[in-house]
């Protein structure tokens, strides 16, 4: 295909897939798109491993990294997090209402926040300090892209990219947003719409691409990558339509085959439909779309506590879901009741378990078919 993504990272097809497993990063790029590292949580150090592994396998197909340097930060974050700054700036009511939930599903909170220094190593990466490092390993190896997930990407990672050829882009849910990235100098949009698993706003993806797509033009056409509940080649197609020069994809990559996804975790997604999400604050303190649950019910309770800014409410829930997370792959029943993960609407399309390259294939195959849909529709004019 011809599209200014494929002409900018010298690809087949304009699918970009997001995702935290190496496995499938490798696995789209091979098969015509390309695969975006999920960064955020990996210290320097770890992701030098991941990255050097999908140098190794990906046979010189191009690849991005993707990381959440916020704009807004609690306060508690500057200079970096530590226990003693934890326990002053988190109420103990946050921890004890986590416990409860895991109380009535019969999940101990022993042991649970004995904050450990690898507890904040996701917190200190979404830092200009701690991405800093993260970006000194990823520009040292041959990535196409950086995205920023949360804002204006930071100077640091704009600057960087120009000095390594690397192209930047950030995530947007609004028009304001989207101009103030094109004036900031990104060279992609991404326009998430409020379908979308994990950050996201509240305007829906039918909407926010041709807003986007119109309102960035004085300042400067850039390519959109349209992102929100896309699964499928047909959505593709309505998105590029719209102005879209591509997609940006997450969710769909959570139940194939290489995904690391937990197993309890997938089965749900795979039964799941488009109502069985939910869009809170309750995770990380700010919005975001995961698969509804006891869990995200309690949160969004009457009486559950005001969910805290990022990166304080992470540092609550985190751990809990991590030992909910481990306990449900051992068949614990609490806990596979209350297992969540972040996923969009577009799961209710997610019905069946293929490997990364077939679903890159399927993309293809429905995309193709949704045009001559619409080329037999203007024939028969």
């Amino acid at each position: 295909m011809k599209t200014p993504i494929c002409e900018m990272f010298d690809i087949e097809f304009p699918l970009i897939a997001f995702t935290h497993c190496r496995d499938v990063v490798v696995a789209v790029s091979k098969a015509g798109g390309m695969g975006v590292f999920g960064a955020v949580a990996h210290p320097p150090d770890r992701l030098e491993e991941e990255l050097r592994w999908i140098d190794e396998h990906i046979e010189g197909k191009p690849y991005g990294i993707d990381l959440i340097v916020p704009n807004k930060m609690a306060e508690v974050s500057v200079g970096g997090l530590n226990r003693d700054k934890v326990e002053a700036a988190i109420p103990q009511e946050y921890f004890q209402f986590a416990a409860g939930i895991l109380a009535q599903h019969d999940i101990p909170a022993e042991g649970l926040y004995s904050f450990r220094d690898e507890t904040f190593r996701a917190s200190q990466n979404m830092q200009a300090s701690g991405a800093a490092k993260t970006l000194e390993v990823a520009f040292s190896h041959p990535i196409k892209l950086v995205a920023n997930a949360l804002g204006v990407p930071p100077t640091i990672m704009l600057e960087m990219g120009k000095q390594h050829g690397v192209h930047v882009a950030a995530l947007v849910g609004a028009k304001k947003h989207a101009i103030r990235q094109v004036q900031a100098g990104v060279d992609v949009l991404i326009a998430a719409g409020g379908e979308a698993g994990g950050h996201c706003g509240d305007v829906s993806t039918m909407v926010l691409i041709p807003e986007i797509h119109e309102a960035i033009q004085p300042y400067g056409n850039i390519p959109v990558l349209a992102a929100g509940g896309i699964v499928t080649g047909r959505q593709m197609a309505a998105c590029m339509a719209m102005g879209a020069a591509g997609v940006w994809t997450g969710s769909v990559w959570l139940t194939t085959s290489e995904a690391e996804t937990n197993p309890v975790v997938k089965e749900k997604m795979l039964h799941a439909s488009s109502r069985d999400t939910v869009r809170s604050k309750a995770r990380t303190g700010k919005y975001s779309r995961q698969l509804r649950s006891p869990w995200t019910d309690a949160w969004e309770a009457e009486d559950s506590p005001t969910p805290l800014p990022m990166p304080l409410q992470s540092l609550v829930t985190e751990p809990a879901l991590g030992r909910v997370d481990k306990l449900s792959q051992s068949g614990h029943a609490g806990a596979k009741e209350l297992t969540t993960y972040w996923v969009g609407q577009g799961v209710g399309l997610m019905n069946r378990q293929m490997s990364a390259a077939a679903v890159v294939q399927e993309f293809k195959e429905d995309f193709f078919n949704a045009f001559v849909r619409l080329s037999d529709a203007l024939e028969a004019e």
